[in-house]
């Protein structure tokens, strides 16, 4: 069968339709014509009538059955796997085996793709020498920041986050996470920092004014210096910081942030332009009723890239006996969370690291249960947008495939080494990667939006089973 053309294949299946269905009708009158010999001529042709109409229905969906597997999944999985070369850069052959019913199309779509895949490879070798360059710039810029004896923010006229540089970054995390496009009053209080922002508008001249921490506890000496555009830098001075020259992150910015404009609302938000926060548990078992978190990890995604540093990663005092058989899997025993936050405390954290983003988990609903249920002990409601990949999966991949992460993680290319593997942030940064490659394939399916992609999502979510 895999020598004879595609057109000769599929007239074959209308052969095998119009005789087939000849055959039955034959078969079934023939029935008929004996019955109707035995009892009445009526009795006879309805016997037939019905027999065939059953034979003809057999035969359709046998059809159905084989067309569906050797032709529609194919050319299903075909196109899933042109775009995850299209849009995720995955570089591995076309599957010709899947598609040999197809004739020629998978050798083409594969002679396609590699001719695609050399072009790539040659624009991003001008890339990288540029990229290298840049860089190297970079870190003579960060270098030349990490001595300077001042810790620098840079603010979008939103008030968001743009950059901040190693010495803030130590500054900001003594009140939080620090995190690109968060509310710079996540960290300082905001009445003092909005007056002083308020004066420097007015007078177009740079301000002074002291930086009260949200914790109330810290206070720091800063100026805020407007920038065109509305803007400003903030600096602060005096900051005791234990930066390294050779610290491993001096300085982390996305400056396509300053042009970032209010969101809509997020039904309406382009997926381009939302902030996401991925995160995976380790539990003491699989019953969320039941069962406690043992370990939270949680990276954070921005402009289509994973923000490097931006981590969360705690450990988890459960209350409870964490189970040998857990143990082994995810390695977390009793002695390791043994004085380490509750949920209740370790839930606010991460609620506060999510702030204003969409939550991200594959197979968001397991996580989520957990965090759900102990929204009271942690004084915060899970009201944020949530995405799980699993669904994506299926919306980019079909139902029939298989969802689990380690199954996305071979489909897209993605490398989980095998120490991190079940363990939360370990789970976390592959689940990031592996939304980092879909975002853009969804996005080229038509789905530009978060509310398009929800409502694909809800569809496929009546449809698959949990998977983990």
């Amino acid at each position: 069968m895999t020598r004879l053309g595609l057109r000769l294949r599929i007239f074959l299946l209308f052969v095998v339709i119009g005789l087939g269905g000849t055959a039955a009708v034959a078969v079934a009158l023939w029935l008929g014509h004996a019955r109707a010999l035995e009892t009445t001529v009526t009795n006879g042709f309805v016997f037939a009538a019905i027999l065939s109409s059953l034979a003809l229905l057999a035969l359709t969906v046998g059809i159905w059955l084989v067309f569906d597997e050797n032709v529609a999944k194919p050319i299903e999985k075909l196109a899933a796997e042109l775009r995850m070369r299209a849009h995720a850069g995955v570089t591995r052959d076309v599957d010709t085996h899947g598609a040999r019913f197809l004739g020629d199309l998978a050798h083409a779509a594969q002679a396609v793709s590699t001719r695609a895949t050399d072009g790539a490879m040659e624009t991003a070798q001008m890339v990288a020498r540029e990229t290298e360059r840049l860089a190297t710039e970079t870190a003579r810029l960060t270098a030349l920041l990490t001595e300077i004896p001042v810790a620098m923010i840079l603010v979008s006229r939103r008030g968001q986050i743009v950059l901040y540089d190693g010495q803030a970054a130590e500054v900001l995390s003594q009140l939080h996470v620090p995190r690109l496009n968060a509310p710079l009053t996540d960290f300082f209080e905001a009445e003092g920092l909005n007056a002083a922002v308020g004066r420097m508008h007015k007078t177009g001249r740079e301000v002074r004014f002291t930086a009260e921490g949200t914790d109330g506890a810290q206070s720091y000496d800063a100026r805020l210096k407007p920038m065109d555009g509305g803007g400003y830098m903030m600096v602060i001075e005096g900051a005791e910081t234990h930066m390294a020259p050779e610290a491993e992150r001096p300085l982390v910015y996305d400056f396509d942030l300053l042009t970032h404009e209010a969101p809509a609302a997020v039904e309406d938000t382009p997926l381009s332009a939302l902030s996401y926060t991925v995160f995976d548990t380790e539990t003491t078992g699989l019953l969320p009723h039941k069962d406690e978190v043992v370990q939270i990890g949680a990276v954070r995604v921005l402009n289509g890239r994973i923000v490097p540093g931006e981590v969360l990663d705690l450990l988890v005092d459960p209350g409870i006996p964490i189970p040998a058989s857990s143990s082994r899997v995810h390695k977390v025993t009793d002695a390791m969370v043994a004085g380490k936050p509750d949920i209740g405390e370790a839930g606010r954290r991460f609620h506060r690291f999510a702030k204003g983003s969409v939550i991200v988990a594959h197979n968001a609903p397991f996580d989520m249960a957990f965090l759900r249920r102990h929204r009271n002990r942690m004084g915060v409601e899970w009201d944020h947008p949530i995405l799980d990949t699993v669904l994506l999966s299926a919306v980019l991949f079909g139902a029939s495939e298989t969802h689990t992460l380690d199954a996305l993680c071979q489909r897209l290319g993605v490398e989980i080494p095998q120490v991190l593997r079940h363990t939360a942030l370990g789970d976390a940064n592959a689940t990031a990667q592996v939304l980092v490659m879909m975002l853009p394939m969804l996005a080229a399916r038509g789905m530009r939006t978060f509310g398009e992609v929800l409502e694909e999502t809800r569809k496929h979510g009546r449809l698959l089973e949990d998977l983990n």
